[in-house]
């Protein structure tokens, strides 16, 4: 069966998962697998974009590196970069193939859709490349990138997130985030401080370094990161997701020429595709917050929509300052809130809210709350 076909009759989604089936599939193909050294990424927020980063850093020093991110928005190669460009077909239906013949049947249909692209990711991976940037899905120490031996595990910011998976308190989150460590850890610019202490504990019982990306660089050091990503026009967020890329290149053994380098921001991390629309795959209480800080004073119309299980209302209320007015935007997920909960919680704000259906020239935008309103919008932008 081709990948396409093998992937879509598995659900993207679980009520409850299985963290056992993992470890025990992939041990029973790991001597297929010639590992390359893994730097392991979790935490809530700034994973996707901390990574990328990494990776084009890794790859100006002339390493051959790998990124695995997700979920995609619109095509499923996004999830697989190697060498600065998304895998392609043929080396995607290879890998599926070679790992279709290690796995019994059994194992093959029982794999979620992320376990499975796991696999298949890291088997493309392990032929390629000198270093490989594996971004947790969900958690830490349960998910499934957490399998794999890590040369280093960087911590991005922890928030409020997937409570039912992983807890009611950023302690609960940042415990079984961190608990993935088993080497030295760099520690995000930005982290709350609860999430602190945590690590140290973590570094302290694996006898390992804890790095934080604040007390990395000299004053002078940060100025100068703090003038190239002002140079690039990146948001406050990105640029301390930058930052944390760089530390982590660093503890590493390289460095970067900000003179050669030219970071590509990933796809959909407060991304201006248009000069008066930007998007932005986030959907928590903390990107919203972010969004807030990097836009300052600019009024924008927010095309929007949610999942249910997020917490639309208190998003829309960080929002709110900077919201013109809202626009909802169709999505296609049975994980869509209900059209009538997102308008009651604007309602409740006093927030004007209509459907969406067009852009308009004179009208700043930003789209926003989900990876399926941004796939939604790109859509809909291509069909005009």
């Amino acid at each position: 069966m081709q990948l396409q076909s093998f992937l879509e009759v598995k659900p993207l989604f679980y009520d409850e998962i299985d963290y056992a089936r993992m470890p025990k599939v992939y041990e029973s193909i790991e001597s297929h697998l010639k590992l390359p050294k893994i730097i392991h990424l979790v935490g809530t927020n700034g994973k996707g974009t901390t990574g990328r980063f990494l990776a084009q850093m890794l790859l100006s020093n002339g390493l051959h590196v790998g990124h695995y991110t997700s979920p995609h928005i619109l095509k499923f190669n996004e999830r697989i970069w190697l060498n600065g460009s998304d895998v392609d077909d043929n080396v995607l239906e290879q890998a599926h193939q070679e790992l279709l013949v290690w796995l019994s049947p059994s194992q093959a249909e029982v794999l979620s859709y992320f376990e499975y692209t796991t696999l298949l990711a890291m088997n493309i991976f392990c032929k390629r490349c000198d270093y490989v940037v594996l971004e947790a899905g969900l958690g830490g120490e349960y998910d499934a990138t957490n399998i794999f031996p890590k040369t280093l595990s960087i911590i991005t910011p922890i928030g409020l997130d997937h409570q039912s998976f992983l807890g009611n308190s950023i302690e609960e989150i940042a415990q079984t985030k961190i608990n993935s460590a088993a080497t030295d850890i760099v520690l995000a610019q930005q982290y709350d401080s609860k999430v602190y202490p945590i690590a140290l504990a973590k570094a302290q019982e694996l006898k390992s370094q804890l790095y934080t990306v604040k007390d990395f660089f000299d004053k002078s050091k940060s100025l100068k990161i703090d003038d190239y990503c002002q140079q690039l026009d990146f948001s406050t967020y990105l640029k301390d997701n930058f930052k944390t890329a760089l530390c982590a290149l660093k503890v590493l053994g390289y460095d970067s020429d900000f003179k050669t380098l030219s970071p590509i921001v990933l796809q959909g991390r407060c991304q201006k595709i248009l000069p008066n629309v930007t998007i932005d795959v986030g959907h928590n209480v903390m990107a919203a917050s972010a969004l807030v800080k990097s836009l300052g004073e600019k009024k924008v119309i927010l095309v929007y929509n949610s999942y249910k299980d997020k917490d639309f209302k208190t998003i829309l209320e960080v929002l709110k300052p900077v919201v013109e007015e809202i626009q909802v935007i169709e999505i296609d997920s049975p994980r869509a809130a209900l059209k009538s909960d997102v308008y009651g919680a604007a309602q409740a704000l006093e927030l004007t809210i209509s459907s969406f259906s067009s852009i308009q020239n004179d009208k700043e935008y930003l789209v926003f709350g989900s990876f399926s309103v941004v796939e939604a919008f790109l859509k809909g932008l291509s069909e005009k």
